[in-house]
């Protein structure tokens, strides 16, 4: 299993549309980058769900549960998306500010590339953040 970050703007697509959704597509990733990241996802892949825009948070657990796939869209054949499902909102949100003052995630992505919509989440990155963040409610 792997871990991810997925980004997101609230105000468009939050947490809290996912919980109410049960289940949903993760797409609008068009970074060659973001991209790569989610061709690598499997089923049964955990991702934080990020708040970004005035949030700028960690917020939420999901898990891959289904394979990368064509974006039904059809605008660009580039593009994949997968299937997401909620696993738990975080006790405490995980601020940004937060991350950044912890020397510890000096060298992850979402500290050097905070643009990056999609990117992995190294294992004792993962565990930080969910002690952080009081673990996860049901």
């Amino acid at each position: 299993m792997a871990f991810w970050l997925l980004k997101t703007e609230p105000e468009e697509y939050g947490y809290a549309d996912l919980a109410a959704a049960g289940r949903d597509r993760w797409d609008g990733v068009k970074n060659p980058t973001a991209l790569r990241y989610l061709r690598a996802m499997a089923p049964g892949d955990r991702a934080f769900i990020y708040h970004s825009g005035r949030e700028r948070a960690v917020v939420g657990v999901a898990e891959v549960v289904s394979r990368p796939y064509p974006d039904p869209s059809g605008t660009d054949p580039r593009l994949v998306v997968v299937d997401v499902e909620p696993r738990g909102r975080l006790h405490r949100p995980v601020t940004l500010a937060a991350i950044k003052a912890d020397p510890a995630f000096a060298g992850w992505e979402l500290v050097r590339l905070p643009r990056l919509s999609v990117m992995p989440v190294p294992t004792p990155y993962w565990e930080r953040i969910l002690e952080m963040g009081g673990g996860l409610s049901a």
